[in-house]
């Protein structure tokens, strides 16, 4: 028997093995399709979702308050559709972000809260967005006038590797600082921000709030004004007879 005639008798052998093996890679083959397909499709649904959602919430004529009301209610419930129906699409953090700045936009804090909230949960390791979120949510915190949680927002963005927003952190805690009657904080975070961020657009500002704020720091003191030398008049000799 040729070496060929003896592959074939082998193959024939080990026919059924090598048809099962075939068959599972096909099949899981297709699941891979399949899956990548579905991806694809929803991916596609949730960016047009999002492209709707923000011509609405973008489109609010200044004119007309109930058209305005109109689209950025639409907006709200778009938003919230990609967040619930497609939460793993690439188009799901910036809807989740968009809801809660239109959620904010139509006065509903505690909402807006939690959907800051739970972009924090559940996208983290998106930094690009992360800063502003947090950013969004200690506005949204001081609107509440809840200062404590403001702040706390706030130094999370100087604690997020890579935030562009730092400076305006900074300047937000500032601000804050002195809003609570507190000269000495606001000043640390004045001189941190011209002196990291010396380009920033900020750092203008923050120069002029510094000398405001050492000028009611350092004493008044009044003009002294020597009093006027007091002259005795010189006792007048009676004239002589």
């Amino acid at each position: 028997m040729s070496s060929l005639e003896h592959r074939l008798i082998g193959l024939m052998e080990y026919r059924w093995p090598l048809l099962v093996g075939f068959a599972l890679l096909v099949l899981v083959g297709g699941i891979v399709w399949g899956v990548l397909w579905y991806d694809a499709q929803t991916a596609s649904q949730a960016q047009d979702l999002e492209r709707e959602a923000t011509l609405h919430y973008l489109t609010r004529p200044a004119d007309d308050p109930k058209k305005a009301d109109t689209n950025l209610k639409e907006a709200i419930a778009l938003y919230k559709r990609i967040v619930e129906e497609y939460p793993r699409t690439p188009s799901a953090p910036l809807a989740l972000f968009s809801l809660g700045n239109a959620l904010l936009k139509a006065n509903e804090l505690d909402a807006a809260i939690e959907a800051y909230k739970r972009f924090v949960l559940m996208y983290e390791s998106n930094v690009s967005l992360l800063g502003l979120v947090q950013q969004k949510l200690g506005y949204a915190y001081l609107l509440k006038g809840d200062h404590d949680q403001a702040a706390k927002a706030y130094f999370t963005i100087l604690e997020i590797p890579g935030s562009l927003n730092r400076d305006h952190a900074l300047f937000e805690l500032a601000r804050l600082e002195e809003s609570r009657s507190r000269p000495e904080g606001a000043l640390t975070h004045y001189q941190d921000l011209m002196k990291t961020y010396p380009n920033s657009p900020f750092a203008s500002e923050a120069a002029i709030r510094v000398k405001v704020l050492e000028v009611k720091k350092s004493p008044e003191t009044a003009p002294v004004t020597s009093p006027a030398p007091t002259t005795s008049a010189a006792p007048k000799t009676p004239a002589k007879p």
